[in-house]
């Protein structure tokens, strides 16, 4: 089974990552005004820009961390310097490296709720992340109606009610990871794609546009990042291996 209760270890000196691995990261960002600071540092005038756009302080404070964390992490696997990195997006806003020096390309993801943030990095693959704090005062048998497919929905609806909350975020976070795996946004519809969701069953994608070859291809893994959160990834291709690091100032 890949419902992965991982245990997050302290980064290597030296990283290196393989064809046929998969590095997660995972972080706090309510860091340290100093450290705060010194990422900020890293951040281009775009970042800090969209920085700026948040109204509350604290949500400010916690993009500038993600961000600048995003950037010494990369930095560590592509040797440069996190003020040095150059992004590049498509339309949907999807980053890339911009000034690539690896071979294979590195691609990454990241994902933060309230605090915690998640960050997948892997050669050559297309990957999608995301985290979510559980919330039980969600209107979640509404939200599940209207974005999740019909299958879905009577999964959902079939579990004992003491085990939905945590049903519709398997669903939901497994359905975002590979939504921001595609790079596509929201112009791939949710109830397009089916994923299993029943708590302690396998994730996988079960069909995509009814197809379960399609699907096949894919590799999804549930994640626990933290008491209170759901966590998924998602990644192109069958054969992976995860390492769990954990980022510290």
């Amino acid at each position: 089974m890949n419902v992965s209760k991982p245990k997050w270890h302290s980064p290597t000196k030296q990283l290196i990552i393989k064809d046929d691995e998969v590095h997660v990261w995972l972080t706090e960002l309510n860091v340290k005004p100093s450290v705060l600071e010194n990422l900020k540092n890293t951040l281009s005038t775009d970042e800090l820009e969209r920085a700026n756009r948040f109204h509350f302080e604290k949500d400010r404070h916690h993009f500038i961390a993600a961000r600048g964390i995003l950037r010494v992490i990369l930095g560590r696997y592509l040797d440069m310097k996190p003020r040095e990195l150059n992004f590049t997006y498509n339309t949907h806003g999807k980053p890339r490296v911009l000034n690539e020096i690896a071979s294979p390309e590195v691609n990454f993801n990241l994902s933060h709720s309230h605090g915690l943030a998640l960050y997948a990095v892997t050669l050559g693959r297309e990957i999608g992340i995301d985290i979510e704090r559980v919330r039980t005062n969600l209107s979640f048998e509404r939200l599940a109606k209207r974005f999740f497919s019909s299958l879905e929905f009577q999964m959902l609806s079939s579990l004992p009610p003491s085990e939905r909350i945590e049903g519709f975020f398997n669903c939901w976070t497994r359905k975002e990871a590979y939504i921001k795996a595609m790079g596509e946004g929201l112009s791939i519809p949710l109830n397009q794609f089916h994923v299993t969701l029943k708590p302690g069953e396998r994730a996988r994608i079960v069909s995509i546009k009814g197809d379960s070859n399609l699907a096949s291809g894919w590799s999804l893994h549930s994640l626990t990042p933290a008491p209170g959160y759901a966590g998924a990834l998602a990644v192109h291709g069958r054969t992976v291996r995860i390492k769990y690091w954990m980022w510290s100032e």
